[in-house]
């Protein structure tokens, strides 16, 4: 009889399991962890700070975030400069275009349109008798007074279609002129008159109404409390009276621009743009810094830089 055939060795088993592959996970994990390399340390990064290439950058860089900064400054000084030569150059359109009638421009109870501001315009109307004075202002170097006089409204220009849908006639707000004290602050002309200036805005609340007949702000809102309405959103600065008004009074001559808030934009993005230039000059010193550090932690994990090298 022949004898039976031995059991494979146990060896065969074991050597077929030490030629299976790895699991794939641990093999990725492995890679991605051999990629990263080791994160660099404070002390990494003090010592790529004081590399001397990085110290030449550095300095390339302050003098580059410096010029761009200033540069930026300047246009923005620029822009501000153009916006007031603009705005100069519109008054001045408007004060040769001669007195436009009060409701090609402005209209009652409607928002002041700032394409107003500083228009001339004429208007006909009877002056009211409760007067103000406006304290604070200057003229001539002096402070002292406007005085401010309601001027009931009978001729706008549009044969009263302006306040047809109103509860009657308008009255708005004229700055006759100026006095040193309220004692030399003459009463309104009687009977109709026809005024001829240039408009402007109503101005922020106050104090409001103090004591005397003395405000310290030409508020719309406010004097069409003490005044009734219906009342225009702006006020106007008296360049003549027809018939003529007192001789007590200092006529305010023509506003002129003195920086303002009108912005040019050309020269307001060009600001941006150099700020922008600075902050990406400081991107790419933050970024070189970072991979020095890298490249002191571990040699093979950046070769970017290679051209600043001694």
């Amino acid at each position: 009889m022949s004898a039976p055939v031995p059991d494979a060795p146990a060896e065969t088993d074991a050597a077929a399991q030490a030629d299976a592959p790895a699991p794939a996970d641990a093999s990725v994990e492995d890679a991605a962890s051999a990629g990263r390399g080791p994160r660099p340390t404070i002390a990494d990064y003090v010592r790529a700070a004081i590399a001397p290439r990085v110290v030449v950058m550095f300095i390339v860089m302050i003098a580059a975030v410096a010029v761009c900064a200033n540069l930026g400054v300047w246009q923005l000084s620029r822009a501000y400069e153009r916006g007031a030569q603009a705005e100069q150059h519109r008054l001045d359109e408007l004060s040769q275009a001669g007195p436009r009638a009060l409701a090609d421009v402005l209209v009652p109870q409607r928002a002041f349109p700032g394409a107003a501001v500083g228009a001339s315009v004429t208007v006909t109307g009877t002056f009211e008798t409760d007067q103000l004075l406006v304290s604070g202002r200057a003229a001539d170097g002096a402070t002292g007074y406007l005085v401010l006089t309601p001027l009931r409204v009978s001729d706008d220009g549009s044969g009263g279609a302006s306040w047809a849908d109103l509860s009657g006639a308008p009255v708005i707000p004229v700055v006759r002129g100026w006095v040193a004290t309220p004692d030399d602050a003459p009463a309104a002309p009687s009977g109709e008159v026809t005024v001829t200036g240039y408009l402007q805005s109503s101005e922020a609340v106050g104090v409001g109404i103090v004591t005397d007949g003395i405000t310290d702000s030409i508020s719309s809102g406010q004097l069409a409390n003490r005044w009734g309405g219906p009342i225009y959103s702006g006020y106007l600065v008296a360049s003549a009276t027809d018939p003529a008004d007192s001789e007590a009074l200092t006529l305010l001559p023509r506003p002129t621009v003195q920086g303002g808030e009108g912005v040019n934009l050309q020269n307001l993005f060009y600001a941006l743009q150099w700020w922008i230039f600075g902050l990406f000059a400081v991107g790419l010193w933050v970024q070189m810094l970072r991979d020095e550090a890298r490249t002191g932690r571990d040699p093979d994990a950046f070769a970017g830089w290679e051209q600043f090298r001694d």
